[in-house]
């Protein structure tokens, strides 16, 4: 397949046909490892655009395409079929990159000639305007951000949960100095901040997983550490102490005339736990109606 502006000569196509006779399930062509002809693609496309997302998604999936958007491509009926393709406009492209790399096809890449448009034909994005490669930069950012929650959601959510557990453990009694370095209340809500965002876009991403139906067994295994029982439990607990700590305050609170004279770093770190221990409740829930 490929596009039918005339930049690409369908009768060369005899790489694609060899590289499907050595087993190949998926095959790219590729313009930088062939040759691209003067005036055919534009400098923002060549050296930068292509270039990014191209090793955007080589960093996120280890494989080793050098032009994900070159435009003629090759697969096998049951590879079409694996992919099962969802787009319907441009991103299409890229989610059968996106899927080729994720489901591990056996996968070649072969050079080719991209000419530039023919007398009296102007290829799609010249007939689009300038715009034509942001909407097209937008597109495939779309893509990647749908079909990959482990480098957006999950990761991000991980490390950012680690630092916020970390800061709010360490002033969950207090303000705390290191060195000549003081840590108080802004360093505590920073601490909070960080696990509510990391904690919610891990659960995002894991739920994108299911969504995806990506990566069964790692799902099972989580399904099975963190059962209804064991979610409905924890998430309790986290309320409880929660409640206990902020309990604290609000008897400290009416004692004192309805005065409060110092911040009090357990109140908040109980208000941490209430939140994480609701978003366990709603999470846990979430992940047993995904099984069923």
């Amino acid at each position: 397949m490929g596009d039918a502006d005339l930049t690409y000569d369908f009768r060369e196509l005899l790489p694609f046909v060899e590289a499907f006779r050595n087993g190949a399930q998926f095959v790219m062509g590729s313009r930088f490892r062939g040759s691209i002809e003067k005036g055919a693609m534009p400098g923002l496309h060549r050296y930068f655009g292509t270039p990014l997302t191209t090793w955007v998604l080589n960093r996120i999936y280890g494989s080793r395409y050098s032009d994900i958007h070159c435009g003629m491509r090759g697969l096998t009926r049951s590879a079409f079929d694996r992919i099962d393709l969802k787009s319907q406009s441009w991103e299409y492209a890229s989610e059968m990159v996106l899927k080729a790399a994720r489901l591990k096809l056996v996968t070649a890449e072969v050079p080719v000639k991209f000419y530039k448009d023919r007398e009296g034909r102007l290829s799609h994005h010249r007939r689009m305007g300038w715009l034509s490669p942001w909407i097209a930069g937008w597109l495939n950012l779309k893509v990647m951000l749908v079909y990959t929650p482990d480098s957006f959601l999950l990761r991000p959510g991980i490390l950012l949960s680690a630092v916020g557990v970390l800061i709010s453990c360490a002033l969950a009694k207090g303000p705390l100095t290191i060195g000549s370095v003081g840590l108080g209340l802004y360093w505590l809500l920073f601490g909070v901040t960080c696990v509510t965002l990391g904690y919610s876009s891990i659960q995002i991403g894991v739920l994108a997983r299911v969504m995806h139906g990506l990566r069964p067994r790692s799902l099972n295994r989580l399904h099975r550490v963190l059962s209804y029982d064991r979610g409905m439990f924890l998430s309790a607990s986290a309320v409880f102490v929660g409640i206990v700590l902020l309990g604290i305050l609000v008897y400290q609170y009416l004692n004192s005339k309805f005065r409060l004279f110092e911040i009090s770093h357990p109140a908040i770190f109980g208000l941490l736990l209430i939140i994480v221990g609701f978003q366990t409740f709603c999470f846990t829930l979430l992940l047993e109606m995904a099984q069923r």
